[in-house]
């Protein structure tokens, strides 16, 4: 049974329809990438599956069971959003780290405020804290624990961002162009990290533009266009033999695959 199905998602903004009748499935400890041009609806895609954005119809089930039914968003309240928002980690492009707050106050932020309003005893708030530092040695992190994020590099900020994602322990990481505002020589430590999650059978969702990470990195492809699925399947399929003209012409812009 897939860890999560996502079932004829559509949205669009205005007049403008952005995804049209998404379906996909992922099973745990595996990673799907998503790939086409900008304005394809790869982010929006991310968006909704982290509700931040509300389809317009459609269902998520995750694990077997009915996570979300567009045709029910108006029964759900601020709360339910909020823990269903909470089986997926979101890594974004820009880091969105808070600038007051040094790495590990970032890491631990999200899951000390949930255990406060749980009234959490000192010893469970100690054991938010050494996680938050475990999480920051697993991404090459730990003598930055007190640096702010105008101490670090991109790239670190950048794993900073990724530690907080896994921090409150999502059943399912989701990255939007984890290295797009990056330089170049930043890129391959965080794609590094990526790696090595993959590694663990972390169940992720990797919108990048990094084709041949894609290739390398992913169990499954696909390939979205104007708010569509037009191709799909495994990587030496979707990426070294594509079928879809759309998926050819795209690819072909692309001197590393």
């Amino acid at each position: 049974m897939a860890l999560l199905e996502v079932k004829n998602l559509n949205k669009a903004f205005g007049k403008t329809a952005v995804l049209r009748d998404v379906s996909l499935s992922l099973e745990k400890g595996r990673c799907l990438a998503v790939i086409g041009s900008s304005g394809s609806g790869k982010t929006t895609l991310l968006r909704c599956l982290n509700f931040l954005e509300t389809p317009d119809e459609g269902a998520i089930f995750l694990d077997g069971a009915l996570l979300y039914d567009a045709a029910k968003q108006r029964e759900y309240s601020e709360n339910d959003v909020r823990k269903m928002r909470m089986n997926f980690g979101l890594v974004f492009q820009n880091f969105n780290l808070f600038r007051q707050y040094t790495a590990l106050q970032n890491v631990t932020l999200a899951p000390l405020l949930a255990a406060k309003a749980d009234n959490a005893s000192r010893e469970e708030l100690d054991v938010i804290r050494e996680k938050g530092i475990a999480l920051l040695r697993r991404v090459g992190l730990e003598n930055k624990m007190e640096n702010y994020p105008h101490q670090l590099s991109g790239g670190q900020q950048q794993r900073v961002a990724i530690a907080r994602a896994l921090a409150l322990d999502p059943g399912i990481l989701c990255f939007d162009e984890p290295t797009s505002a990056l330089d170049p020589e930043l890129t391959g430590e965080v794609l590094k990290v990526i790696r090595s999650l993959r590694e663990q059978d972390t169940t992720m969702i990797i919108v990048t533009h990094e084709i041949r990470f894609a290739r390398d990195v992913a169990d499954y492809v696909i390939f979205m266009d104007d708010g569509a699925i037009v191709e799909e399947g495994p990587p030496e399929q979707v990426i070294d033999a594509p079928e879809n003209p759309r998926t050819v012409r795209f690819l072909e812009h692309y001197t590393d695959v």
